[in-house]
């Protein structure tokens, strides 16, 4: 019988002591790694209007070109139809219910209420099924999923573990996979990342102490990337995996890599086994990531620390200094894979960590194809990375470095897309990211610092709000930082970004352009160390000490332009509790609100609101997925759409016309939890494995999602 177990909350952010483990290697009961002495430049800056109009006006008429150009490009978000939406040309100050009442289009559902329940709670109305489980054959020869016989071969032909980011591709005429099969019953292509193990919720009777060599083989496994595809059903929403499809492919910790841009070859890339510095063996703790307008899918390699043993053995004080900012100390991991490949100890092969912390591209559409790591934008704990178009067709490509005090960045690339659907086409469209300028945000808020009192108390004007400026890092083998070569700032990242004076953010994490509006929205999921003595205090951009539930940033490049190196910004969201008077919901009336924290994962439907879903709420109650107005007299209204089974992160999240679907992750992830001692009985009831999966959920009715 299952015994039911509490869920701790010793982690800052409301999350599990075990989710700290084995996802980040408790990365938030470690020292901060940026221990730089940047300072918030809090001058007062002249408001002038017609800084503040940009934003305020909606920063729409022009960037209509960029949302249309990346929705126009293969695999993007659909376009919405002309007149949807609304608030075109109209101010966005703070949001007033409507003539009737409604909510926005796109958000009319009835809110799920905050709760703990152990199943994936919906709207009333809507239907939900699991797509896919970890474990589930997708490649052919792979065996059904068998919680007493797991394998490391079985898993590198099944499903992974730990699905978070998500994104559907159409399967195109022509595109049939090996051998030229044709597709039956399949329309899409689900690629999903699988960020990380937990090996006491995979296998019965685990030793932490002494995994065996099959242990960590399987759990290389199930690292990394699957691409499957799916089928809708007619009547319903419901969505259906498609096994042993000739487009499915299983990538993981040993699949090979091609390293490509500027800093491949290096010599802070060469290891005894890949001797070149161009060829690497896998993929770790791949978060969220983004779809290209030509048709491919991005991943961020995110809390990749963990995965390197012996730290505390480095002598070398430069090298130690370089370890400690990336957040890598001690002896054996938690995993203890050092014990079966040497590349994971870091006194046997010094440079194997410089070769993770990348965002990596593959071509869904070629099982065959070798996916590339691009060193051009920088190396740091990647959470996405979503591209959009200027408007003579470069790419840009946003980017949050998911750790306290960290910066996000910008890359803008020196090659244009092309809109053939030629092989070389391809080939140069797959270029894009190799090569170009890589740029980090320094934010000014327009308050003097001593309105910023740390409570989330706003300022006179009544906004969070001021100017932004990209700082050039390197382009090409061009550096812009002193006393750092171009490798050494794309390979070291975070100490070129401490040098340019960057601006410290409470953990930004997914960043996205509106493809209606080309407003940017930076979720900053959280900061308990902001304010304490020795570290940085509250500023305009992260306002509250002991920043437990997390803000949301909105911000316009200047003249509606991807590639400009200035912008203007605001605090959306400033999340938590609506009764608490240090929150703040883009100035729409609190008590019409859902409580809201730790946002993470952003995506956008096809009406121009903003989906969230929560990583670590710390509202004593259950992660969940959020829909929130960002235009018209609605802006700022959160409505909650769903939460999540006990102990589980929503991720994924994406939003079509007529279906969401969100990935599941860690349900069951409870301290003291293991196979014999289940916190949750999701998704397949009592004596199951509890198993991370993706779920789709739709309207019964056959209408549109929230209308």
């Amino acid at each position: 019988m299952r015994k039911p177990l509490p869920l701790l909350t010793t982690h800052p952010g409301g999350r599990s002591a075990m989710t700290c483990r084995y996802r980040c290697g408790d990365a938030c009961f470690h020292e901060v790694p940026n221990t730089s002495g940047n300072e918030y430049a809090g001058e007062v800056i002249a408001r002038a209007l017609a800084r503040r109009s940009v934003l305020r006006a909606g920063a729409v008429v022009g960037a209509a070109a960029a949302g249309a150009a990346l929705a126009s490009g293969p695999g993007a978000a659909p376009a919405a139809a002309a007149g949807r939406g609304g608030g075109h040309g109209k101010p966005d100050g703070p949001g007033k219910p409507g003539k009737h009442g409604k909510p926005a289009k796109g958000l009319r559902f009835t809110p799920v209420a905050p709760n703990t329940a152990d199943k994936v709670t919906v709207p009333e109305g809507y239907g939900q099924n699991v797509v896919i489980r970890w474990g589930e054959p997708i490649l052919r020869g792979a065996p059904d999923f068998d919680p007493e016989r797991q394998s490391a071969k079985a898993q590198a032909g099944q499903f992974g573990y730990n699905n978070d980011f998500l994104t559907l591709l159409p399967i195109r005429p022509g595109h049939h996979g090996r051998g030229g099969h044709r597709e039956h019953g399949a329309d899409q292509l689900l690629v999903a990342n699988h960020e990380y193990t937990n090996e006491e919720l995979m296998f019965a009777g685990y030793d932490p102490e002494n995994p065996t060599r099959e242990q960590a083989e399987i759990a290389w496994a199930a690292h990394g990337l699957s691409v499957v595809a799916v089928s809708g059903e007619r009547r319903t929403g419901a969505l259906r995996a498609v096994p042993r499809h000739p487009l499915n492919r299983r990538i993981t910790a040993t699949t090979p890599f091609e390293v490509t841009g500027p800093a491949a070859g290096s010599a802070l890339l060469r290891t005894s086994a890949d001797p070149r510095g161009r060829r690497v063996l896998g993929t770790l703790n791949n978060c969220s990531g983004g779809t290209t307008p030509w048709g491919t899918v991005l991943s961020g390699e995110e809390n990749f620390n963990q995965y390197f043993a012996n730290a505390e053995k480095v002598t070398d004080p430069e090298r130690a200094a370089t370890l400690k900012r990336y957040g890598i100390g001690g002896g054996a991991t938690q995993r203890r894979w050092e014990r079966f490949d040497s590349r994971f100890d870091l006194t046997k092969e010094p440079n194997e960590v410089h070769r993770f912390g990348w965002v990596i591209e593959i071509d869904p559409y070629d099982p065959d194809s070798t996916p590339r790591k691009h060193t051009a934008l920088g190396r740091f704990k990647h959470e996405a990375a979503q591209p959009r178009l200027t408007r003579d067709g470069r790419a840009v490509v946003y980017m949050g470095d998911d750790e306290r005090f960290d910066y996000f960045y910008k890359f803008v690339s020196a090659k244009r897309m092309r809109r053939g659907t030629g092989a070389a086409d391809r080939r140069h469209n797959m270029s894009l990211l190799d090569e170009g300028t890589l740029y980090v945000a320094k934010l000014t808020g327009d308050s003097p610092a001593g309105a910023i009192d740390g409570t989330g108390t706003l300022p006179e004007d009544g906004e969070f709000d001021g100017t932004g400026r990209w700082i050039p890092l390197a382009s090409g083998d061009r550096s812009f930082v002193e006393g750092m070569s171009a490798e050494e700032v794309y390979v070291f990242t975070r100490l070129a970004a401490d040098k340019a004076g960057a601006t410290k953010m409470d953990r930004p994490e997914d960043i996205e352009p509106s493809p209606r509006t080309g407003r940017v929205y930076v979720a900053l999921t959280n900061n308990t160390d902001r304010g304490k003595p020795g570290k940085a205090g509250p500023d305009e951009a992260n306002p509250r000490r002991n920043n437990k539930h997390g803000q949301v940033l909105e911000f316009a490049e200047r003249g509606d332009d991807p590639s400009s190196l200035r912008f203007d910004w605001r605090l959306f969201l400033v999340c938590g509790d609506p009764e608490d008077p240090g929150t703040y919901f883009g100035g729409f009336p609190k008590e019409q609100v859902s409580p809201i924290s730790c946002p993470d994962n952003v995506t956008f439907d096809s009406y121009g609101n903003l989906w969230l879903s929560t990583d670590g709420n710390a509202l004593g109650t259950h992660d969940g997925l959020f829909g929130v107005a960002t235009a018209g007299p609605r802006r700022g209204e959160v409505r909650q759409f769903l939460t999540v089974p006990t102990g589980a992160e929503t991720c994924g999240p994406l939003v079509q016309d007529r279906r969401v679907l969100v990935a599941v992750q860690h349900p069951g992830e409870v301290d003291g939890a293991s196979v014999e001692r289940p916190a949750s009985s999701w998704p397949d009831g009592p004596g199951r494995y509890v198993r991370p999966s993706v779920v789709a959920v739709w309207p019964k009715d056959g209408s549109d999602i929230g209308r």
